[in-house]
């Protein structure tokens, strides 16, 4: 939903303690929710608040019965009404709360302290941005106790202005939240209008250099790609000897040499050499943040240059008029980045209260199933720490390694195969609790990118008022302080956060009983005999017959497990991360492809299992003329031992409404993707992991590419699926290497395609130098074949001569079976 629509802020409560009477709602601003106000006390202070000083509490309304409001919310249009009931059920959009509490002692004061609650109700999940006016607001309230207070506060949110704000996509906001670029997506944001002969960063009157070209006209700068700083000589290249004459030199017209360009020589690493590497570079690629100059472009040119992935943008460079080349502007160049924040992760606005200026950053990258600051990390550290202990019966759908599964594992599993969790924090602020409840979410929604429908059973702080509608909740993930909810036995898998207790019910084989393999995985498991010892994946007659044993000795001998099971290594790799102080950006996008990556597997056990599937491409090998799709496996063995351990959970996962919710949204996508056709991540599989990819399956892949990223749309879909962490464009920049020219040219005309919009020239960016001087290096041969051909300039589609005729590029014929 835009975030422009409707307030930002929908109802501002305030609760007090009385001794006499309990909790009590005291105010509701601007009009009563039409809920229960007992509940909505006692959610506001909640257990053992008096032991704290201070508390933060999140819990949400509209989700069940018991807690949906009655009135239209305040302040909205007929239009953001029914922008809000966007639920495909017809269920009102859901309402989060973010709550504050203070306990002040107060010797004067019955029982020694006053406790009173402010509570502000929004639809943005972004709730954590309200923290610092809330804070001010409920200091105003103890001050001076009056309706007046939730009338400033409910103004002053409101009056915020995120006028300026970019709406992201779905695929921008993945590309945004894998970069760690602070300038990401900077032309988004609104910048004062320049004039339209503003001078440009070489002093020369022009347009504006912050304007993208289309994908059309995406290859009309390729003249510019290689501007010669020297004129060539017979077979050297003369060297400049002051800063003067580089920057003074002009292009020669004249095309020079194909051994110019050559790996073999030394113009990469001595001397004004490498300067024709750093321009070529520069003006392809952009520059460095460095690499905006004023004046005259004047530039250094002595010594011998990096070769790291920045060496070729810390450098002036010629801009082009028609290319994008200004994708680091600073705050050396204000003509260029005047207005945008520091950090365009984030919309920076402010929220006047009573003077104050409260400065607020506004994540862009945020999905519904991601609720406030949560965070991963302490997640994992919590329950993976020595201490931590599993205990109870061993169940298909959470024990998919014996009885060494991890307990991050137990409970991603519990989660997606919608068991009830309940997460118990005794003598643990409710907040904290509340904090990991948002986590799990998050984690069995692979931070919101791939699944859904772990928010709308949530609650992140529960009490004993309503206790009897929360725990009736299907597949409840509920945070409590008190420990009595323990006794009740009313939860499938409990979590407790100030002890580190892991324990599975021990109902939970009534409450869950197994089914019967589906008849086509049996053929499956018989065919890899290794797989139980391997991977700890009997079927579920098997363990529920165990499960009827006594004692524990006879569960352990027959779940035999492995420390090397593919889980437990991605836990320590997890671990690892953390320790070497990686932070929640790696550790998020790890779980989002582990979530990917289980959706896809259910995708092919679909298929082996039924026939057909409803959740993915079906899975189809290379063929000649015909691209493959589906899950990628680096062999058919492995494939089977994957589908064998991960078969009782999926079976579990499709019997819950978080299957249903994928399904509907992949046909969604499916239709609404803009590269259509093929399986797009199949392909980038195939070139990222394949042993042995034959040419024509190397050529298809990046010709059908080629072909299909054309437009602004395509450009992003294509790079949200090549995140940073794991390469980003490295497996498209090997095909520049490539023993058959078709691909080579097919990869360049896919790098002009990323050069021309601001998003792709950070990606190029990222390639290291040597790449680069590939993409460089071809693009600049294409553009000579197309003059000494007659064509014009503009024309970068002009067709290669014939592969006999050409040298492959990289010129040994050692290594031209190495792809």
């Amino acid at each position: 939903m835009s975030l422009a629509k409707g307030p930002h802020c929908s109802f501002v409560l305030l609760a007090e303690f009385d001794i006499d009477s309990g909790a009590q709602l005291t105010y509701q601003f601007p009009q009563p929710l039409g809920t229960d106000e007992g509940l909505l006390a006692n959610l506001m202070l909640p257990d053992g608040a008096e032991r704290h000083l201070e508390d933060w509490t999140i819990f949400f309304l509209n989700q069940t019965p018991f807690n949906t409001i009655s009135p239209v919310l305040a302040l909205e249009t007929s239009e953001s009404a029914d922008d809000l009931s966007s639920d495909p059920d017809g269920r009102p959009s859901l309402i989060y709360v973010l709550n504050l509490v203070r306990t002040k002692h107060d010797k004067t004061a019955r029982r020694g302290a006053v406790v009173k609650a402010m509570a502000i109700c929004t639809r943005h999940p972004f709730i954590q941005i309200f923290k610092p006016v809330l804070l001010l607001a409920l200091d105003d309230y103890f001050a001076n106790p009056s309706q007046d207070c939730l009338a400033r506060l409910f103004d002053a949110i409101n009056s915020m202005d995120v006028n300026g704000a970019p709406e992201l996509t779905r695929n921008e906001r993945l590309v945004m939240r894998a970069s760690e670029r602070k300038d990401i997506f900077g032309e988004k944001f609104t910048s004062p209008k320049m004039p339209d002969h503003a001078p440009n960063a070489n002093g020369s009157l022009g347009k504006p250099q912050h304007k993208t070209t289309s994908s059309t006209g995406s290859h009309s700068s390729e003249d510019g790609i290689l501007i010669r700083r020297h004129p060539p000589t017979e077979g050297t290249r003369e060297r400049s000897t002051t800063e003067s004459s580089v920057a003074s030199s002009h292009p020669n017209p004249s095309s020079p040499s194909d051994s110019s360009f050559s790996l073999g020589g030394s113009a990469v690493w001595v001397g004004d050499e490498s300067v024709i590497l750093d321009n070529q570079v520069g003006v392809a690629l952009g520059g460095g943040p460095a690499s905006v100059t004023s004046g005259t472009g004047t530039q250094a040119s002595r010594g011998r240059r990096s070769t790291d992935a920045s060496s070729s943008s810390s450098h002036g460079f010629v801009r082009e008029q028609n290319a994008y080349s200004g994708a680091i502007p600073t705050t050396s160049d204000p003509h260029l980045r005047s207005g945008l924040s520091k950090d365009t992760h984030f919309f920076q606005t402010t929220i006047a209260y009573k003077g104050h200026q409260l400065p607020i950053k506004l994540p862009l990258a945020t999905f519904p199933e991601e609720v406030g600051d949560y965070s991963l990390i302490q997640l994992i550290q919590t329950f993976s720490a020595p201490t931590v202990t599993v205990s109870g019966p061993l169940h298909p759908h959470l024990h998919t390694n014996g009885n060494l599964t991890h307990p991050i594992i137990i409970l991603f599993n519990a989660l997606v195969t919608g068991k009830r969790i309940l997460f118990l924090g005794h003598n643990i602020p409710a907040g904290q609790v509340a904090n990991y409840v948002l986590s799990a979410c998050a984690l069995g929604s692979g931070c919101g990118a791939v699944l859904r429908g772990f928010i709308e059973r949530a609650f992140p702080y529960a009490g004993l008022a309503g206790g009897e509608d929360w725990v009736t909740t299907p597949a409840y993930i509920a945070g409590v302080t008190n420990p009595i909810f323990e006794t009740t036995g009313s939860w499938d898998l409990l979590m407790d956060i100030g002890t580190g207790r892991v324990v599975i019910s021990k109902d939970i084989h009534i409450s869950f009983p197994v089914a019967a393999t589906p008849p086509a995985i049996i053929p499956l498991v018989a065919r890899t005999g290794l797989i139980r010892a391997e991977n700890s994946a009997p079927s579920e007659e098997e363990i529920a017959r165990i499960a009827t044993r006594d004692g524990q000795s006879n569960q352990k001998s027959d779940f035999a497990a492995r420390a090397d099971n593919l889980d437990n290594l991605f836990i320590e790799d997890l671990i690892s991360a953390i320790t070497s102080h990686f932070g929640e950006t790696l550790v998020k996008f790890r779980f989002t492809e582990y979530v990917s990556r289980f959706v896809r597997l259910a995708s092919r056990y679909e298929e082996v299992a039924t026939g057909s599937t409803a959740l993915g491409f079906p899975s189809v090998p290379f063929a000649e003329g015909t691209l493959g799709s589906g899950a990628v496996f680096p062999d058919e063995i492995l494939a089977s031992r994957e589908l064998a351990t991960n078969a009782s959970r999926i079976e579990g996962w499709r019997r819950t409404k978080t299957y249903q919710y994928y399904a509907i949204d992949f046909q969604k996508l499916r239709t609404s993707d803009t590269i259509q056709g093929f399986d797009l991540l199949h392909q980038l599989s195939r070139l990222r992991l394949a042993k042995n990819l034959s040419d024509s399956e190397a050529e298809l892949i990046v010709r059908t590419i080629s072909e299909n990223v054309r437009s602004y749309e395509q450009i992003v879909e294509l790079l949200a699926l090549m995140p940073p962490h794991i390469g980003g464009l490295l497996p498209l920049s090997f095909c520049l290497f490539h023993q058959n020219e078709s691909v080579r040219e097919a990869t360049v005309d896919i790098f002009n395609e990323l050069r021309a919009h601001p998003v792709g020239v950070i990606f190029l960016q990222a390639l290291n130098h040597f790449q680069r001087y590939a993409y460089v290096r071809q693009a600049y041969a294409r553009e000579c074949r197309a003059k000494e051909g007659g064509g014009s300039s503009n024309n970068h589609l002009v067709p290669p001569p014939p592969l006999t005729s050409r040298t492959p590029s990289n010129r040994s014929e050692i290594s031209l079976g190495g792809f």
